[in-house]
């Protein structure tokens, strides 16, 4: 799983620990030099002789002459503070070790369907991190390089997270919970598999079939049901969707169920009717979640439909199926970020089983090779 991401990533590791593997400065070479350095007191030791004797400060010395004319420079480091670095086992981390790569990383995130805002964060925060950063040269590189993505990415794969069991453990019952997305992205079966992981948790569901559009729709729900051993709501074709979800909360009301999984026609967040669908289930039912569904192999497009589910019809999170045959996982990395909500789950095969709660932890740590 999302495995041509994380070779992308593996690159930018390896291309930043190349460029960092640079000419030593040239005090290195000049033994009176780098031993100099490395004996310039730092302001804490300076501090009591200027209080004592008026002592030379830093900011005299670097008018003095001494080399440390940069120094004041908090972007770039100066040759002095590389010198001293070096001399006390250090490696200073520069801009230039980074430009390249950063570069690199901009194009393998795009290529990988990341969004463009999601990407601009990542190399933001990846900068910010690393630029200046020092290392002992007894430590790799690859290990500043790997804090940094790690940070950079969980920064934007766990906004909005929360703990879907504790939610639903701590809600009061049925807790009601409307699936919406788009025509064929596996919003029934993963009603159905999400039934399943709340059956393993000791949690009953019924399903109630809100899709009242599409033909077919009553017997499909119906046979994942059947095999699951699970009631199902159901009116005729044509009939309220509301109508039908508030029949499941009723049902599941009188015979002390736990959760009610609704389901809804799909739809384009452009289709004013079927919008305005979910806009009366909000009235009618006021479900305690709304998850969106999409296919984590659409890549951009479910990041889209994802943001513009959200505007026309706020959602709660989002699971995104067939993430078991996705590679470049730029739906995983950006779906939570631009839309505030969080993946709750990935669909990872065809078994009912096959439902993974999604831990952000998890995930940036596979995608860094740390597990």
């Amino acid at each position: 799983m999302f495995d041509g991401l994380k070779d992308k990533l593996s690159g930018f590791r390896k291309d930043v620990e190349e460029n960092a593997e640079v000419e030593e400065p040239a005090e290195q070479n000049d033994p009176e030099a780098a031993e100099s350095a490395a004996a310039e007191p730092s302001e804490a030791d300076q501090a009591p002789a200027n209080e004592a004797g008026g002592a030379e400060s830093p900011a005299d010395a670097a008018d003095s002459g001494d080399g440390t004319d940069d120094a004041d420079d908090d972007t770039e480091p100066s040759t002095f503070q590389r010198a001293k670095a070096f001399a006390t086992g250090r490696i200073i981390i520069e801009e230039e070790d980074l430009e390249e790569p950063l570069w690199d990383l901009e194009m393998a995130l795009l290529e990988s369907d990341v969004e463009m805002s999601v990407a601009e964060r990542i190399l933001d925060t990846v900068r910010e991190k690393m630029l200046g950063e020092s290392r002992k040269q007894v430590e790799t590189t690859g290990e500043l390089v790997e804090s940094a993505l790690h940070d950079a990415l969980l920064d934007v794969i766990a906004v909005g997270q929360f703990d879907f069991e504790e939610r639903i453990a701590e809600a009061d019952k049925p807790v009601t919970i409307v699936f919406t997305g788009v025509n064929g992205v596996g919003k029934t079966t993963s009603i159905a598999k999400l039934s399943e992981w709340l059956a393993d948790r000791g949690y009953s569901s019924v399903m109630a079939n809100g899709d009242t559009y599409r033909a077919g729709a009553n017997e499909q729900i119906r046979e994942h049901a059947d095999r699951l051993d699970r009631e199902i709501i159901s009116h005729d074709q044509g009939g309220d969707p509301a109508a039908v979800i508030y029949d499941g909360v009723e049902y599941a009301e009188a015979n002390d169920i736990d959760v009610v999984l609704g389901d809804t026609a799909g739809r384009l967040h452009t289709s004013d009717d079927l919008m305005a669908q979910l806009e009366k289930i909000d009235r009618v039912v006021d479900p305690d979640m709304t998850l969106f569904v999409d296919e984590a192999v659409a890549g951009q497009d479910a990041v889209n439909r994802a943001k513009e589910f959200n505007d026309a019809a706020e959602i709660d999170g989002a699971i995104l199926t067939k993430a078991d045959a996705d590679s470049s996982g730029g739906a995983a990395i950006s779906v939570a970020y631009v839309t505030g909500k969080p993946i709750l789950f990935l669909g990872t095969g065809q078994g009912y089983d096959d439902l993974t709660l999604f831990e952000p932890e998890e995930l940036v740590e596979s995608l860094l090779g740390e597990d």
